[in-house]
């Protein structure tokens, strides 16, 4: 008889739900949210499971490509066609929601996510890490404009190459200004320094890539 395994991930534990053809629960277990320990699990339940699912999530992608690598039909579930269909439940835990994406599966009652391949979760973390460090450089270039601007002191429009050398020249001879904002100048140059190694990463992906140079 097939059956059919619902997840429920948190960081932590994932809460396991395994109901059989007729909706009956077989198995409920709380599991370390860790592909290994989701795969001897379900391997030592002994039973025949035809398909695996969990919701998209942070550690979705990492689940699902661990447990389909161990032989398990897995398939991600659409978060919010999740939601609306569990809505339902007056008291949700992670319990019911593990219950309830096991019926999704035996009903078919559910809409599938793509799941990344391992280069596109690099690509998207390079993307993402270089997206986030570039934010906090334009946070630190401002909030030194509005350090200085306390003092009557304006920065102006200036190149970002001459940025620094802008702020210097503004600074000095003021002792506790040239301390203040000398770190956010030495932080910001850091940051413009791990930027530019992303950056870089980021155009030798894209020259490389055929549909980017097409």
């Amino acid at each position: 008889m097939e059956h059919y395994a619902g997840l429920d991930v948190s960081l932590e534990l994932t809460s396991v739900c395994v109901v059989d053809a007729q909706g009956q629960v077989v198995r409920e277990a709380k599991v370390t949210s860790d592909p290994e320990a989701l795969i001897r699990f379900l391997f030592a339940q002994d039973l025949e499971i035809a398909r695996v699912g969990l919701e998209a999530g942070p550690l979705s992608q990492w689940i699902h490509g661990g447990l389909a690598a161990g032989g398990f039909e897995t398939v991600l579930l659409e978060t919010r066609h999740v939601k609306a269909a569990l809505s339902a439940m007056t008291v949700k835990t992670d319990r019911r929601d593990a219950r309830g994406i096991a019926q999704l599966l035996r009903l078919g009652w559910y809409r599938p996510v793509h799941a990344k391949s391992a280069s596109a979760q690099e690509v998207r973390s390079l993307l993402t890490a270089r997206k986030l460090i570039q934010g906090k450089l334009l946070d630190i270039e401002s909030g030194i404009r509005g350090v200085l601007r306390g003092f009557g002191l304006k920065v102006g429009t200036i190149s970002r190459g001459r940025f620094e050398a802008r702020i210097r020249d503004l600074v000095e001879g003021q002792a506790m200004l040239e301390t203040v904002v000398g770190s956010m100048v030495a932080a910001r140059s850091a940051l413009q320094a791990e930027f530019a190694k992303l950056h870089r990463a980021l155009l030798a992906l894209v020259r490389a890539d055929p549909v980017c140079r097409s």
